[in-house]
């Protein structure tokens, strides 16, 4: 009976938080060993630290409404991801012939089915498209210069990669890991999940946590800085659209990007083929269940999973790691600069125009 009892508090999570072993007890009795990388904290505090930041981003999400969409899943996929012995994002156990003996946990293969292939990105980028008038833009082409300045966050992030991988022996970034942090700066989620499966996929979980967390805390970063780089009557500006747009020009603004794309810039077909998939669907008229699947039930269904399998990179011995708190803090410094690049684009360009921006 004793060694019952010891044999049930063993497997509680109380404690789990104990123990400096992150691996969940196993019925294989050869498991193959697991590495796991160093974190800041020991294991069962930095557990219960994680808990605490997910909890932040539930309370932000429900509370504070900041981006709801995206931090509750994202929060709540961090919590699944620190509970004890719970193994939900644990991978396969295969024996010493690679045959699984236990499978892995769901969001291990939500991961790995929806973000490690670049799919969840592909269909949050169709919904996207589906959302979205390109109205203002198509009749106020000069616009797109915003856009293009706000994009200045990706060179502070790519160098500050590398200076850290100069200053501190703990932190090692290679060129390709730092060109994928910095696209951070691009302050698009589903971008910067895409280009790092390319370019640097073991940094995956940190990026895509750090893109979206960022993307979610917009209220927070963003009016400080705004306020910061304009006086009061700048901020009172309205823009205006220029003229009206027609349907034909709707209708062919999509295929023209997608033909531009494929001629200069092929590598990037996929994701700009979706948006403008989505947006073909919205404005031809004659597809309303797609485009409104699109806009609505797909786009939904996918973000819960994107942010689950995003929050699931929340697990402390994946996440409290040096590398990975470089990466946080290169992320909103690139949100910063993006952020004042396209303040500052907007006032470079009131001087040499009529209609102010």
């Amino acid at each position: 009976m004793v060694k019952r009892i010891k044999d049930l508090w063993s497997s509680t999570g109380i404690m789990g938080f104990t123990l400096k072993d992150p691996d969940p007890p196993r019925a294989n009795p050869d498991p193959l060993p697991a590495a796991h990388p160093d974190t800041v904290l020991p294991f069962g505090i930095s557990q219960l630290v994680m808990i605490a930041i997910c909890l932040l981003l539930i309370y932000l999400a429900i509370v504070k409404e900041f981006e709801p969409l995206l931090l509750l899943p994202i929060g709540f996929g961090g919590l699944l991801a620190n509970i004890p012995y719970a193994g939900i994002t644990a991978g396969p156990l295969l024996d010493t012939m690679g045959n699984v003996v236990e499978p892995g946990g769901f969001l291990y293969y939500t991961f790995d089915f929806g973000v490690n292939s670049g799919l969840f990105p592909i269909l949050i980028f169709m919904g996207v498209g589906a959302m979205t008038d390109f109205g203002p833009l198509i009749a106020n082409p000069r616009t797109a210069l915003l856009g293009a300045a706000a994009q200045l966050g990706i060179f502070p992030a790519l160098l500050g990669a590398l200076a850290l991988t100069l200053c501190f022996d703990s932190i090692n970034f290679f060129i390709t890991d730092a060109a994928s942090i910095g696209i951070i700066g691009g302050a698009d989620g589903p971008t910067a999940i895409w280009l790092t499966t390319k370019l640097s996929p073991d940094l995956l979980g940190a990026i895509a946590v750090a893109a979206y967390s960022y993307m979610a805390l917009v209220p927070v970063i963003q009016p400080p800085i705004m306020k910061l780089c304009t006086n009061k009557e700048e901020r009172l500006i309205k823009m205006k659209q220029l003229r009206p747009v027609t349907k034909m020009e709707k209708v062919l603004f999509p295929i023209t990007v997608l033909l531009l794309c494929a001629a200069f810039l092929p590598s990037a077909a996929p994701l700009i083929g979706a948006v403008m998939l989505g947006n073909l669907a919205k404005e031809c008229g004659v597809v309303d269940r797609i485009s409104d699947t699109m806009a609505n039930s797909l786009i939904n269904i996918v973000t819960i999973l994107l942010g689950l399998s995003v929050g699931s990179k929340l697990a402390a011995e994946k996440f409290l790691t040096f590398e990975t708190l470089g990466i946080l803090v290169l992320g909103v410094i690139a949100f910063g600069v993006g952020t004042a690049g396209g303040v500052w684009m907007a006032k470079l360009m009131n001087l040499f125009s009529k209609e102010k921006i």
